[in-house]
């Protein structure tokens, strides 16, 4: 994600004493970034998406924030919104240059009791402590990956979810890349062969043994039998480009990123799920003028890093044992892979 020049990311991770939770900003640059969202899932948790509808007004957000802790989580953009005012960066709603109010549109994962407390949950402190992480951070500093942050918690149906990142530089010369938080219903595995789906669109495949498949679908079932199934499940995408977009632009990026989980995640997009994508341009490279189809390829690389950072996800992530329940890592049952 930080290969977009300007953009940061920070976590803030809860684990132990009842906790398995935590929250991921995004930091957009000091004038904030051109933003849109697109929300596929039946069940989603989220604040300040209305606000980048292209219709309305606001036009740049100054930070995304993914979160655990469902709807509850959501209190963290709180806490990012109370760092960016004391900052003075925000909409300007008056003349004194203190008189601001950030944009900072959010989303939450459902990871309630995973850690053994279901009031276990980021608030607004939670929040403070992303951002900062995520201002303290060096510019294109590499982001951490797995189970920290709004992927502390995350489950991918049996297995342990998590955070990962990917980028690609087009022709070009434009970058996008995307950041996500893997917490589906459905599953990154194929039952067949314990391949990761999204290794067949992210690169070659690595199919493991047979008899490691099986012991891991063993391990699997025998995990899942210590908590039931969580009610509720999300993936969380952040897709960010350094091309010029419009906010209709960033939005039809937005929408075609969920191709990207859907290669990875079968099934997705159901009910009970929140799958949520926001978009992100920051606006150094202008597209071509006048040329209708000069976005294709901008949206077709914001498929392929969300597909490869599903992967990366899932592979980065650690088992994960608690009163709450057992999540094996794919990383465990299957090897670490290349």
């Amino acid at each position: 994600m930080t290969d977009v020049a300007g953009l940061r990311v920070g976590h803030a991770t809860r684990r132990g004493d009842g906790w398995l939770t935590g929250t991921t900003v995004v930091l957009a640059p000091q004038d904030g970034a051109v933003a849109a969202v697109d929300v596929h899932g039946g069940g989603p948790g989220t604040k300040e998406t209305d606000a980048l509808d292209p219709r309305n007004v606001v036009q740049r957000v100054h930070a995304v924030v993914l979160t655990g802790g469902s709807a509850y989580g959501l209190d963290a953009a709180s806490g990012v919104m109370s760092w960016l005012e004391e900052q003075g960066r925000g909409v300007r709603v008056g003349a004194d240059p203190a008189h601001v109010v950030p944009v900072v549109p959010a989303a939450c994962v459902f990871d309630l009791g995973r850690g053994g407390s279901f009031g276990a949950r980021p608030d607004a402190a939670t929040g403070r402590a992303a951002v900062e992480a995520a201002v303290a951070s060096a510019p294109g500093a590499q982001v951490a990956e797995g189970c920290v942050g709004a992927g502390t918690g995350a489950a991918a149906g049996p297995l342990k979810g998590g955070v990962g990142t990917a980028s690609a530089v087009l022709g070009s010369g434009v970058t996008v890349a995307a950041l996500v938080v893997v917490n589906a219903a459905g599953s990154v595995v194929d039952p067949a062969t314990g391949a990761l789906y999204g290794e067949f669109f992210a690169g070659r495949v690595e199919y493991p043994d047979e008899r490691v498949h099986e012991n891991a679908r063993r391990r699997l079932t025998e995990s899942a039998a210590t908590h039931a199934p969580p009610p509720l499940n999300t993936t969380l995408a952040v897709v960010a480009t350094d091309a010029e977009l419009s906010k209709a632009q960033a939005q039809k990026m937005a929408g075609t990123a969920h191709d990207g989980i859907a290669r990875a995640v079968r099934p997705v997009h159901l009910m009970h799920d929140g799958d949520t994508v926001f978009a992100l341009a920051t606006g150094a490279h202008p597209l071509a003028p006048g040329d209708p189809l000069a976005l294709n390829d901008i949206l077709a690389a914001g498929a392929d890093v969300v597909t490869r950072a599903i992967v990366r996800a899932v592979r980065a992530a650690e088992s994960v044992e608690t009163p709450g329940g057992v999540w094996p890592s794919y990383r465990e049952l299957y090897g670490a892979g290349r």
